[in-house]
């Protein structure tokens, strides 16, 4: 279901900004033509592009609907190359400074350029609790238009083919190339990532240097964030998904007062709330995505219960089910008879129809309520950007 929604969103994006004009202007290839397919590829030792060295090339998709090398930027006096990602909390940090760059050195002939460098091979749900998004292609799309990036972004997650001469440490990572593409300047934007603490100095001052035909003053800085997911880091990723396939998955009873505890939220924990049954069609279809956003969030001041409507007698049919699907969270089945008792105990508003799914804050607050199938991409925002929760260390 979440795939279907990135595809037909991808294919907008894809419609609304290659126009028939761009097409004319460059011979690069649309965006549309490239089929993602991250690849396993063998570990090998990545350093970081000495500074004084030749730029080397690279051909990328980005998220505008086009291909991008080094001849793309030639007009550039300055080339600025960031290794970043979505999922990163240090790399969302940044994102703003980056546009506020760009929009800083338009008229001084400054090209900034994103790079993901991300497989998705090695990217686990887990490591995605501060984003509402991983590092997949479709993704990149997705979150290029919601923060209305004004620079390209490239994905590089079939093969690192184009970052691995680069050799990036974290995201974000930057290098500042100068007219002949020689680097300059590699390393951190700033030495503070809370967003509002700083604004890029670090990658400012090499800019200016480099345009002012100056020597860069600090050419090499450490930098701080995510590692980079070379694909040979899949091992650990096929261990915890392993792992989590092979978790017991329980089935408890709960009643009507039960329920109202459960809305009431008692606990110290964001609580997602996702009324469902084996007979219902789109429960059934949209069941994986709750899955995703525990294993996304749990680790997080956040929790995802499951409640079945299920008749008791159906027990064991719902809880093969939840096997089926590794629910390996808190899963509730309702045990009484009346139906219209559960519909009361969970929300008076609720017409009864399924899938049902609230998120609830401490205290009872509902943040997000959808009678009907979710829209997981909006689902997600609504508990990432809660202020329980965030974006940012």
């Amino acid at each position: 279901m979440y795939k279907f929604i990135l595809l037909l969103s991808t294919l907008w994006i894809i419609a609304f900004s290659c126009s028939p004009k761009k097409a004319e202007e460059s011979e690069q290839t649309e965006i549309f033509k490239f089929n993602p397919d991250p690849q396993p590829v063998a570990e090998r030792d990545v350093k970081v592009l000495p500074v004084g060295s030749k730029a080397p090339d690279f051909r990328l998709p980005g998220t505008d609907g086009r291909f991008y090398s080094l001849k793309d930027f030639d007009q550039a006096r300055a080339l600025v190359l960031i290794f970043t990602c979505n999922h990163c909390p240090t790399a969302q940090a940044y994102e703003q400074r980056i546009i506020d760059i760009v929009n800083d050195y338009q008229d001084r002939n400054v090209q900034v350029v994103a790079i993901s460098p991300n497989s998705p091979l090695a990217l686990l749900y887990e490591e995605c609790g501060y984003s509402d998004m991983g590092d997949d292609y479709e993704e990149m799309i997705l979150r290029a238009a919601h923060m209305d990036f004004n620079f390209p972004y490239l994905y590089d997650g079939d093969n690192h083919e184009g970052s691995l001469p680069y050799g990036p440490v974290a995201t974000p990572h930057a290098y500042v190339f100068d007219e002949n593409r020689i680097l300059r300047y590699t390393g951190r934007l700033d030495a503070s990532e809370k967003p509002g603490t700083a604004n890029a100095e670090d990658l400012r001052a090499a800019i200016d240097a480099v345009l002012e035909g100056r020597e860069v003053e600090v050419k090499e800085t450490k930098t701080f964030g995510c590692s980079v997911k070379w694909a040979w880091k899949d091992e650990w990723t096929a261990k915890i998904n392993k792992d989590w396939e092979n978790a017991p998955v329980n089935l408890d009873e709960i009643d009507v007062e039960g329920l109202k505890k459960l809305v009431n939220n008692d606990s110290d924990k964001l609580r997602l709330i996702n009324i469902w049954a084996t007979w219902c069609g789109p429960c059934v279809i949209e069941y994986p995505e709750f899955v995703i956003i525990h294993r996304m969030f749990s680790g997080r001041d956040f929790e995802f219960v499951s409640v079945s409507a299920d008749k008791l007698e159906q027990k064991d049919k719902a809880l093969k089910f939840l096997k089926q699907k590794h629910s390996a969270l808190q899963n509730y089945i309702f045990s009484e008879e009346d139906k219209y008792a559960l519909i009361e105990a969970v929300d008076p508003d609720w017409d009864g129809a399924l899938p049902y799914t609230v998120l609830v804050a401490p205290g009872g607050e509902k943040v997000y309520v959808q009678m009907g199938v979710i829209d997981p991409l909006k689902l997600k925002r609504a508990i990432v950007d809660h202020p329980m929760i965030g974006r940012y260390y």
